[in-house]
């Protein structure tokens, strides 16, 4: 079981380049990847994409790649010719208005932004894909050690609360009989007090009291929450992303819970329901986090 929550990070160097890469990630519902790094690597995104896919499927990552290219490059010194006339020209019309004599070195013309620009030759860097991709893949392993890392101490947290869920629900089941037996005498109890003496069908009351009866019990749905939590557990121990299956268990868990609540008029029912609900919330919180 892994954590959306993660953080990576590796570098690699060799004659010619030198590469850092940081990957992090926070929870997601679908997978969302983001690339900082300079434009000469983009030639590379589209299979970077896919080494992470490769090692997850939520979240939203960022990776960060500081990029070093250090083979000797050609340099050369551009001029914008047209820019310094401008200049020049701009110049003596201030001179003139101001009946001062304008800059006529050369020099001082050079230093205005953009007169004078530095290009170095573009080279490509198709040969440091290896050196970019092992740097790539070595952060990606130490994401998920991370990510597995926290993950295993989810899992952890996981087992003591769906054993307090499991018990609840033991103590629901308890008393579902007591409930549904006292609903059966009280309405029987109600309807011969109030027809008492009118000739009504005793067993069309008796009928009508245990429909009632079964309406309220909720039998069934304390057989489906074991089920989900037994499938909770399960699923924990699987090695594929779960997170969207937890998150879909925890809705049914949650859904026969309130169904029971709504049913069980009865106190001491009414508090397991609150604490299973308690319970419940907080393992919502934990599965919002996982792969």
């Amino acid at each position: 079981m892994k954590s959306m929550t993660g953080f990576g990070a590796a570098g690699r160097e060799d004659e010619d380049y030198k590469v850092h890469v940081e990957v992090k990630s926070v929870n997601q519902r679908y997978l969302d990847i983001s690339f900082s790094m300079p434009r000469a690597l983009n030639v590379f995104e589209s299979d970077m994409r896919q080494a992470i896919k490769r090692f997850s499927a939520r979240g939203k990552i960022d990776v960060n790649i500081a990029f070093y290219d250090k083979r000797e490059k050609e340099a050369a010194i551009v001029v914008d010719k047209n820019l310094a006339r401008a200049y020049q020209t701009a110049l003596y019309e201030l001179g003139d208005f101001l009946h001062l004599t304008p800059p006529a070195d050369v020099c001082k013309i050079a230093m205005y932004p953009d007169v004078l620009r530095v290009h170095e030759e573009s080279r490509d860097v198709l040969d440091a894909r290896e050196i970019v991709f092992a740097a790539l893949e070595s952060a990606l392993e130490h994401f998920v050690q991370m990510r597995r890392k926290e993950g295993e101490h989810t899992r952890l947290d996981f087992e003591p609360r769906l054993d307090f869920l499991a018990e609840a629900v033991e103590r629901l089941a308890a008393f579902e009989p007591e409930i549904v037996e006292r609903y059966r005498t009280h309405l029987k109890n109600v309807l011969d007090e109030m027809l008492k003496g009118q000739g009504v069908d005793e067993m069309r009351i008796l009928q009508e009291t245990l429909l009632y009866a079964d309406h309220i019990s909720y039998d069934e749905e304390v057989v489906r929450l074991k089920s989900h939590i037994a499938q909770f557990r399960e699923t924990i121990e699987e090695e594929a992303p779960i997170g969207r299956k937890l998150d879909f268990l925890i809705q049914e868990i949650n859904r026969e819970t309130n169904t029971i609540g709504a049913k069980a008029n009865f106190t001491q029912a009414a508090k397991i329901v609150v604490e299973i609900k308690s319970e419940v919330e907080k393992l919502r919180e934990q599965v919002q986090n996982i792969e």
